[in-house]
């Protein structure tokens, strides 16, 4: 367990997990300023779990799907922010944010179906998206809408969440720390 406790991956995880009822909070006060504020501290700190779990070869299972579970809330933060502090543009972007959403959804409903679990694959798409996402979320708040970095992010996000719900279908059991199709394919024997 004090393994567990020094273990400053899980420690940013758990700290994206606790704060999720405090952004919860500043959506439903309207507390649009903090709300940034934390998304961003979020941001940074996903980011940074994941750097210093590869750096430092920490790599857990356990850390993995905290660090899972912990995207999974601040995404849905984000998006529930945006539909509550930002009505007008939301509005505006409705059918962009639905499919992207349905896209987000469709692997993770897929994954818990077959494995009774959410996916914690860590591709490296879904950090390039990750990444995006945690930028458009930033400069959004910063310097508001650019229609150009949207679309990017967008895009990027689709394809990546493509990518997740194809291998949800393509492995027989469920697995952490998957670098993408590309090497599940290569494993398989499909990509010489």
């Amino acid at each position: 367990m004090k393994k567990l406790l020094r273990n400053i991956p899980n420690i940013l995880s758990g700290y994206r997990l606790l704060v999720l009822p405090v952004i919860g909070w500043t959506i439903w006060k309207g507390e649009r300023d903090l709300y940034a504020l934390l998304m961003c501290i979020s941001l940074v700190t996903d980011i940074l779990d994941g750097l210093i779990a590869r750096t430092f070869k920490l790599q857990t299972e356990f850390g993995a799907k905290l660090d899972s579970t912990a995207d999974m809330g601040t995404y849905a933060m984000a998006f529930c922010g945006f539909i509550f502090l930002e009505k007008a543009f939301v509005h505006d972007m409705r059918w962009p944010f639905f499919i992207m959403l349905g896209f987000y959804i469709t692997p993770q409903l897929l994954s818990f179906i077959r494995f009774r679990r959410n996916t914690s694959f860590h591709l490296y798409s879904s950090k390039i998206t990750g990444y995006l996402q945690g930028i458009f979320l930033f400069t959004y708040f910063v310097w508001g809408y650019q229609a150009w970095y949207f679309w990017l992010m967008w895009t990027v996000s689709i394809l990546a969440y493509t990518e997740a719900l194809i291998i949800v279908l393509r492995i027989p059991q469920l697995r952490s720390n998957v670098k993408g199709l590309y090497w599940i394919l290569k494993e398989k024997g499909k990509i010489v």
